[in-house]
């Protein structure tokens, strides 16, 4: 049986706690066992991370501790998967570039606050999105600075008000890439629990926790 983890914590408006209780019955649906913390400090617990399969991070800006960022980086370094969503991964920890050099990317701004806005699906033959049609968003569309070394596997393009002149911007929504041994997921979806009431966001999330896991 695989072994999940999920750290829960920093800003309430991304409504960590009920996305935890939406994906933790998901994950033991398939097979997982899965621990749930609600502190960074299991990531600096150094035997409990290298028994993980997967790490789920769910936790919005605070800083983090330097003992957790190393425990948590040396663990998908070797090998211990980490897949997220939104800001609970990419907007998390502003200060520690070495966290974001492995996520891939972080938050900059999201244009008109909640917008619908499409996602368009880029790689029609990966596991994580094959199958899965363009679909809507009524949500926070994600203006983010991104690592050219990303696998972009969904993309979203711009049209704003307040801010004219990133439009036509075509930005990534969800990415997947490597951290050492480990593999790294990340999707822009999910601002609040609702936003996975969308079938495609649902699923495009389930099948990176699949694809990131050891």
């Amino acid at each position: 049986m695989k072994k999940a983890l999920m750290v829960w914590g920093g800003w309430d408006g991304h409504e960590p706690k009920l996305c935890v209780d939406l994906f933790a019955p998901l994950l033991e649906a398939k097979g997982y066992t899965v621990d749930i913390s609600d502190t960074l400090a299991a990531y600096a617990d150094a035997e409990r991370m290298k028994d993980l399969d997967l790490i789920v991070p769910v936790w919005t800006m605070d800083s983090l501790p330097k003992e957790s960022e190393k425990g948590l980086l040396e663990a998908v370094k070797a090998g211990t998967g980490i897949a997220g969503w939104h800001g609970g991964m990419a907007d998390s920890f502003r200060q520690s570039t070495e966290y974001q050099f492995m996520v891939g990317g972080q938050w900059v701004s999201h244009p008109d606050n909640i917008k619908r806005y499409t996602v368009n699906i880029t790689n029609h033959e990966d596991p994580i999105t094959k199958g899965i049609p363009d679909f809507e968003m009524n949500s926070e569309q994600y203006y983010m600075h991104v690592d050219p070394s990303n696998e972009v596997l969904a993309t979203t393009t711009f049209q704003t008000e307040s801010a004219p002149w990133v439009n036509g911007t075509v930005m990534p929504v969800v990415w997947k890439r490597r951290w050492g041994e480990g593999r790294v997921f990340y999707s822009s979806l999910g601002h609040v629990r609702k936003d996975f009431d969308v079938p495609e966001a649902r699923e495009i999330q389930m099948r990176g926790f699949l694809w990131a896991s050891r």
